[in-house]
């Protein structure tokens, strides 16, 4: 049975989101966007947005497939971007955008002055976020039930199956070991920014993956962000082509994985994380070999508790909005 329900921030249409708000929202995406092991996709997911982000990138490409291919390719246009939510895409890319440009110098120069402290801050967060997918997953899970129930037909079979905890925990282990290697030195050259780019934006739609985590597994993290902070366009122009190539082909599928097989995605993605913490671990040297805590143990396990409880108080106020958006049209 395809896993066709979504997670418990969906169908968030009906959701009261104003401009400002909205605006916020992306601003936030964007700061963590600069952070390496903390994911867009997830914040977004916290903060409530992360379907209607998905459903109108989805929208936008196809429309563009329509324009180059399409029979009626101006009607096909209009009735794909009619579709796009655009009081929320709009403020959403506008805040990330001027968020990103704002961050980037500071948040380099913090994690390159400070990288112990700051992986720990970092390591809390993710901890913390890893509530999400777990979340969307039981939702999704109790809804199914539920209808099932509705319909007179057996919901046994709607639990966690033996295949789903295989792939979350191989997923796990694939990241562990992933974050693990050296990170490599590679030079800032188109062919390796553009596929590079690709891969990293995976990050603004698949929660659990960090887009800068991953640009510094290849060598580009902090070229990237020297890049927005000294305003390289050159540079910024290449690896936003790769940036809207990845996009056509990672939305895509993404959200065809969250329609049919919503349970397993979220799974695998909550194994991500999990392995993922392995690149936050505070005491590692620049090889990423891991050892004891020393040093300033108590300012970094503080840090830590405090951005595990910065993204729990976040995740506990989107689980009580959207518990008051389920119950508003009941009591009407």
């Amino acid at each position: 049975m395809p896993d066709v329900e979504v997670g418990p921030d969906a169908p968030p249409a009906h959701r009261r989101t104003s401009v400002l708000g909205n605006a916020l929202r992306g601003a936030l995406i964007g700061v963590v966007e600069t952070v390496p092991g903390v994911s867009g996709g997830t914040v977004a997911l916290v903060v409530g947005i992360y379907h209607q982000i998905i459903d109108s990138a989805s929208h936008v490409v196809s429309a563009l497939k329509r324009l180059l291919a399409g029979p009626e390719r101006a009607a096909g246009l209009r009735e794909e971007l009619a579709q796009v939510h655009w009081k929320v895409v709009v403020p959403v890319a506008i805040g990330m955008v001027l968020a990103v440009f704002t961050a980037a110098g500071p948040v380099a120069d913090a994690f390159e002055a400070h990288p112990t402290v700051m992986r720990g801050l970092f390591f809390g967060m993710v901890l913390a976020s890893v509530a999400v997918p777990v979340r969307m997953v039981l939702h999704d899970l109790r809804s199914r039930r539920s209808l099932a129930r509705a319909g007179g037909r057996d919901a046994s079979h709607l639990r966690l199956r033996p295949q789903h905890l295989i792939a979350g925990v191989l997923a796990a282990a694939a990241t562990f070991l992933l974050v693990s290697l050296p990170p490599a030195d590679v030079e800032a050259h188109p062919a390796v920014l553009i596929p590079a780019a690709a891969v990293a934006v995976s990050a603004l739609v698949l929660p659990g993956l960090s887009g800068s985590f991953l640009l510094l597994t290849f060598g580009l993290y902090e070229p990237t962000l020297r890049a927005v902070d000294q305003r390289d366009l050159a540079y910024l122009a290449i690896f936003s082509l790769g940036m809207v190539l990845g996009l056509v082909v990672v939305v895509k599928v993404l959200k065809w994985l969250l329609e049919h097989r919503h349970t397993i995605t979220m799974v695998v993605l909550t194994g991500v994380m999990i392995g993922g913490l392995r690149s936050l671990w505070p005491w590692q040297d620049e090889q990423r070999r891991i050892f004891a805590p020393e040093g300033d143990v108590g300012l970094v396990f503080g840090l830590m508790a405090v951005g595990l409880i910065v993204v729990a108080a976040l995740v506990w106020l989107d689980s009580r909005m959207v518990a008051a958006q389920q119950r508003r049209p009941q009591t009407r």
